[in-house]
């Protein structure tokens, strides 16, 4: 393994691990990463496969943070008192139900991803950009309507299947490269007057299912276009996963605080900030 891609690797883990949490486009972070400092002597499939497979792992940190909540079963005492008995959770499975429906219109978001694989880098990287001021500004826009609202839903046990399939609806346009799938369903949630801490855990939850099955079709895909991974590859992957779910223990923890204080804003204008940046870029070298 090259020490230097080693270096990379751990970078590519560590903006996962933050990035995947917050709404700012942990996809937009890691494409634009590889486009200023790549990993080199890989397959050329292999950067695709990474950076699904670190946001996979970002995701078992979920698993671990919310494992009460997730896992549907639990003991409880017999009528005789005697015994211990396992029991479905009842809201736990309606949280799940919710879940599942609202990851049906991401389906739609395959034929997204096929498409935008074709485009150029450079419009991909004008794509980012775009997106990334545009929502930016929904989320201030999201929150200065909010400001004089109180929540109706302030839990997940009160979200209704209808709401659920409408947040869905929102995260298909996490195809787009830099519109941010926490972001997109974060603002769907807020649109119909969730409060933040229940949007972040209910977008939480949806991550879990979408990148499961994001992440095995890239694996697929992998399979059959490259046909194997080199152990240097397999180096990389186990060392940008194991830093991308290590950082996201920290990270999931910070923002699950954070927005029980504080609105989204100030996400958003990073967003903005980010992607006046990433213009300039394209900008300043065509102007010299």
């Amino acid at each position: 393994m090259s020490f230097l891609n080693v270096l990379k690797t751990i970078l590519f883990g560590i903006i996962e691990g933050i990035t995947e949490w917050l709404p700012v486009s942990s996809t937009g972070h890691l494409i634009l990463f590889d486009k200023f400092c790549p990993l080199t002597n890989v397959s050329a499939g292999f950067t695709d496969l990474f950076e699904y497979l670190i946001q996979l792992a970002a995701i078992l940190a979920v698993v671990i943070l919310f494992w009460n909540k997730l896992f549907p079963l639990k003991k409880e005492k017999a009528e005789d008192e005697q015994k211990e008995k396992i029991v479905w959770k009842k809201d736990v499975l309606s949280m799940w139900l919710k879940v599942i429906l609202a990851c049906i219109p991401a389906l739609l978001a395959i034929a997204i991803d096929q498409a935008f694989e074709k485009i150029s880098p450079l419009t991909e990287t004008a794509i980012i950009a775009a997106a990334l001021i545009f929502y930016g500004g929904v989320f201030i826009l999201v929150e200065n309507f909010n400001k004089k609202r109180a929540p109706k839903i302030t839990e997940i046990t009160e979200l209704s299947y209808r709401y659920a399939f409408f947040i869905g609806c929102f995260q298909v346009l996490a195809a787009i490269p830099g519109t941010s799938r926490s972001g997109i369903t974060i603002i769907g949630a807020l649109l119909l007057g969730i409060s933040r801490p229940t949007a972040a855990e209910f977008t939480f939850f949806l991550a879990i299912p979408t990148m499961v099955g994001t992440s095995g079709y890239k694996i697929l895909k992998f399979i059959a276009n490259e046909g194997s991974i080199a152990t240097a590859e397999l180096g990389y992957l186990l060392i940008g996963m194991a830093v991308a779910f290590a950082v996201s223990m920290f990270a999931i923890k910070f923002l699950m605080n954070f927005v029980k204080k504080h609105n989204f804003k100030i996400f958003g204008w990073y967003r903005i900030a980010l992607g006046c940046i990433v213009i300039a870029t394209l900008i300043v070298p065509a102007l010299l």
